[in-house]
Formats: structure tokens, sequence, C-alpha cells
């Protein structure tokens, strides 16, 4: 008699994906002789009451759940509606939050807790599950890194994983050991052979994914074997999206050289760098070279082909104050596309979360453990923190204003004040809780440096960019002190000649005129921005062409004649 099985994933949203629902669905086909899997994966954003009818309808023998930080909450919220139902039917929870999850339920008598990695579980776990007989807990033998099997089959591509980023591991560890992080209490790192990488690889390509993210703790922990696939993903990686997580201390020249012949926009690295003070990364146990990781991230930068992603954790032990000041002024130098402040979390298990009391920390006694306070830092100064993170995020991690960070950073901005400031207008503003786009962007920060004596610099230099990202209008607060730009284009008709060598002829002059946005700017500021001009101010043309960069801001030059 067939085993009915539903292995249920809960998503942060609909474009991810769920890699431990497949190994699940693999090992329980390979190891139940009659056994029937359907794998759902919903999203944690789903109407709570649709998404519990989804579960619950049709027959099955057993409910398998994975729970993760993120949706722990939910996963405890559906399993005691499940039982409140009146359903009798046996569930199966796995994950790192299984085990908080069925203590906070009370250990009710159908819920089983299966710990590890699914590819450890021995041959007894599967003998109960075919006489429909599990016990109140199974652990897994081994960390299931040996047994490092190929996942998907080709009709998860056209199913469960169409139109979803697909998660990809060719290493299963990490080198690390990081006392706040569930990896740290086993540091074994198990690599595929490089034939099986490649082999596997060609099979995901085939189906041309928009997003293949590889799950690798440190993907460059063994620089050799980095550059053979990088140098795999070059020759046959297509249009797909390639993320890396990336030790930015641990790079060769050989993967400098590898990665200036990768197309822009193929790779994609999110680099921890969590702190640049010596204290505090000696006492989470992260060895970090900040100067070397600083080095080699602003050395990505400027390739421009690589979108470069970097963390810094607030509520580490020894963080005070003014050292993450320190950091955030640091990690700002170093130049990332994009910068994430990360809060501290208390993962039960964790080193750092045995070191609670050591430390007078506090923290949300519910998931995600979010940091409140510690020895180093009370609440208020932790909220205030928090706010400078979420002001830096929202300011920097898009393509608006990639002019003035440069500016900030040749000037030695101290960034930390900076966007101190600005957090204080956003809070008064109340953009903290609301989508902002560019134009409020722009006018707070033309509001922040309004006192400043590079203040008109400033001004230009939030004009140049707004131009940048592909307006044809300038906004109420970036006009003034500068013509309108419809009657610098109408000025610009009548004094340039009827043909100009290398910009346009007769035929091609109105078309010109059509697609170009033409805007005035000081000597000053052009020359902050790459351009040399012997007049007072020179005139820019903002082309509708997009650079081939990471940013894919659009191109631009000055006229000269």
């Amino acid at each position: 008699m067939s085993i009915k099985i539903k292995v249920i994933a809960l998503n942060a949203r609909y474009s991810h994906s769920c890699l431990a629902l497949f190994y699940l669905r693999n090992e329980l086909e390979k190891n139940l002789e009659s056994c029937q899997v359907e794998i759902c994966q919903y999203t944690i954003n789903d109407p709570y009451y649709t998404l519990l009818q989804r579960i619950s309808e049709g027959e099955t023998d057993f409910y398998f759940f994975s729970a993760l930080i993120w949706n722990s909450n939910l996963v405890e919220r559906i399993i005691k509606d499940l039982i409140t139902a009146s359903c009798q039917t046996p569930i199966v929870i796995g994950g790192p939050q299984g085990p908080v999850v069925t203590k906070n339920l009370g250990f009710p008598a159908n819920l089983t807790l299966f710990t590890g990695a699914i590819e450890g579980a021995d041959n007894q776990f599967y003998a109960d599950l075919a006489r429909k007989d599990l016990k109140s807990q199974y652990n897994a033998s081994t960390s299931g890194g040996t047994g490092l099997h190929y996942p998907y089959r080709s009709s998860d591509f056209d199913d469960h994983l169409k139109a979803r980023s697909v998660y990809y591991e060719s290493s299963r560890g990490c080198p690390f050991s990081c006392s706040y992080c569930l990896s740290s209490a086993n540091i074994t790192v198990f690599h595929k052979d490089l034939d099986q990488v490649f082999a596997e690889l060609d099979d995901i390509l085939q189906h041309r994914p928009p997003v293949v993210r590889f799950l690798d703790r440190t993907f460059n922990d063994k620089p050799e074997r980095c550059v053979r696939i990088w140098e795999y993903l070059r020759e046959r990686g297509g249009d797909t999206l390639f993320h890396f997580e990336i030790a930015p201390d641990r790079f060769t020249e050989e993967m400098f050289e590898t990665l200036g012949t990768i197309p822009t926009g193929r790779f994609q690295f999110e680099m921890g760098v969590q702190s640049t003070n010596p204290e505090t990364l000696k006492a989470i146990r992260r060895p970090m070279n900040s100067e070397r990781a600083g080095e080699v991230i602003r050395r990505l930068r400027k390739m421009e082909t690589i979108h470069l992603h970097a963390d810094l954790i607030l509520g580490l032990p020894f963080e005070t104050v003014d050292s993450f000041h320190q950091s955030l002024n640091d990690i700002f130098m170093m130049q990332p596309h994009y910068i994430q402040m990360g809060l501290l979390k208390l993962l039960p298990s964790t080193r750092i979360e045995k070191e609670r009391v050591q430390h007078r920390y506090r923290a949300e006694r519910s998931p995600p453990y979010g940091v409140l306070a510690n020895q180093w830092l009370n609440e208020n100064q932790l909220r205030t923190l928090y706010w400078l993170g979420e002001c830096v995020e929202k300011c920097v991690n898009n393509r608006y204003f990639p002019s003035l960070w440069l500016y900030l950073i040749n000037i030695e901005e101290d960034a930390a004040q900076f966007f101190s400031k600005l957090a204080e207008l956003f809070y008064e503003h109340g953009y903290f809780w609301q989508a902002i786009t560019q134009e409020p962007l722009s006018s707070l920060i033309k509001q922040r440096v309004k006192k400043r004596e590079d203040a008109p610099l400033i001004t230009e230099l939030l004009r140049f960019d707004w131009l940048r990202c592909g307006h044809r209008f300038l906004p109420a607060h970036l006009q003034d002190g500068v013509e309108p730009l419809d009657e610098q284009r109408r000025t610009l008709f009548t004094q340039l000649p009827e043909t100009l060598s290398g910009v346009y002829d007769i035929r091609s002059r109105k078309h010109f005129f059509k697609k170009s946005v033409f805007c005035s700017f000081s000597r000053e500021t052009l020359a902050y921005i790459g351009y040399e001009v012997k007049a007072k101010k020179g005139i820019v043309r903002f082309r509708p062409e997009r650079e081939q960069t990471v940013l894919s801001l659009h191109t631009c030059d000055v006229l000269e004649w």
C-alpha cells in the first residue's frame, strides 16, 4: 500500500525555493518501497486561512514541515490548528527551529521531531515510517555531507522551480566557527567532486533558470576549485545570475584574473564583513583581515561587473557606538553596491546564546530572536544604531546616488555621522515605515546638507545622479539655480552647428536633440565627476543608452564645440 506524504515549505517569497524539500523527497522515495511525495511550496505572506486549507485538503499519511527562523512562528501556528481541527495525521518537523516549535507545542502525540540532515536518517526511521508508527524524536546519525547527491529532476524545473531561484550547494559546511551561527558547532566541510558539480550544473543550466544561488557557506575557501567553477560558468552560464557567499579576505590573483573575464551581471557576491573591530572579531571567532577585505572589495568595485553585497551585524560583543560607527565608515569606504546592516540574533544552541548572561544580552523571546540590548549598548543606543542602519539601506542600496557617495568617499566624509543626521530626518518624516523613491530621498539629502559649504556642489551631484537614472525632468528641489531643461535644449539647438563631427550630421541632428537630455554643471562639479572643462560651466548630454555595468546607468558625455 502506497504511503502519501506532503513535504511543506513556507518560503519568504514566491521567487524562493526550498532546497531541503528536494533532498527530503529523494531520500523518502529511495528508502520507502511505496511512497508518493507531494512537494508543497507556499510563502509566509499567503493568506493564513487559505494556506491552512490548502495544506489540509486531500488525503495524506504524513505531513513534513521545515522550520526556520523566519517561518517557525507560522509553522507552529499551522500545526497547532491542524491538531485543533481534529487532524490525527502524523506530523514530522525538521529544520533548525524544529526543537523550539516542538517544545512550544507541548510535544503532542502525533508530532515527531527530526534533528539533523535527512541524509543521515537511519534504517529505523524509515521502517517506522513504513509501519506508520513514528517515535517522538529521531536524530540524524551524520551531517549528511558525504551524501550530497543531486536533489533535482527535470520535471522540477517545469513545476516546483518554474520562475524561482534555484538553490545549489557544491559543498556543505563552513570553515569558520562564528559564535552567532548555527553552523559553528560543526566546522567539517564536504566538497563535491568537480566532475559531479559540472554534471549537475549542466542539468540545471539547460533549463535556463533566472537565478542560481550557491549555498556554499564560503565559496572561495578553496581558491583553485572556486576558479574552476567560475570558468565553467563563464562558458556555460548563459543569462543566469549566480549568487555566491564569499570571504573577501581570501582572494588570489588567479581569482581576480578569472573575474576579469566574466560578463557583466553574471555574478553577485555576498561578503560577510560583520565588523572591523578586532576585539569583536576575536570574540565571535571570525578571523578576518579587514584591511585586506577592504582592498579586495574596492578592487572588485572598480571592475563594475559584479554586484557586491557586504554585511555588518549590529549588537556583536565589544561593539560600542563608536566602534560600530567606525565599522560603518570602514565598509562605506570599501564601496560595495549594497550594505546590509543586520541585527544580531541570539539563535538557540549557538555559543553566543549561551553567553547571554555573561554579556548581559537581552533579546526577543520569539523568532527571530533579535537583540534588544547588551553590556556595550543599552536599548536606546541600539535603537539609534538600528535606525542608522535602516537609513543606510534605504539610501545606499539602490542606484540613485553613485556620484554623491563617491564624492563623500573622496573627501573622507564621516559616513556614520552623515547618515545619523539623515536618519533623524527620516524619522521626522516617517520614511522608515513606508516606501521611499529617489525624489523624496534626494530632497531629504539636500535638506541635510543645506548648511554645508559644499551644499551647491552636492546639489549638482544630486542633479547629475538624477539624470543618470534616466529621468527627463528635474524635480522642484533640484531646479534652483539652473535653467529649465527644455530651455537648455532650445538654446543648444540654436547654438550648435548643423553638423558636429563624431556626434551628429544633418540627417541625425533632430533625432540627437529629441533623444538626449542636456544640463549645465559647474567646472568644479564636473571635475569631481571626471570631466575637465576650461569654461566655468559645461553641458552634459545624457543619452538613452545604458552603460554595461552593474548599475546600468544612462551614458553621458560633455559637449564641446
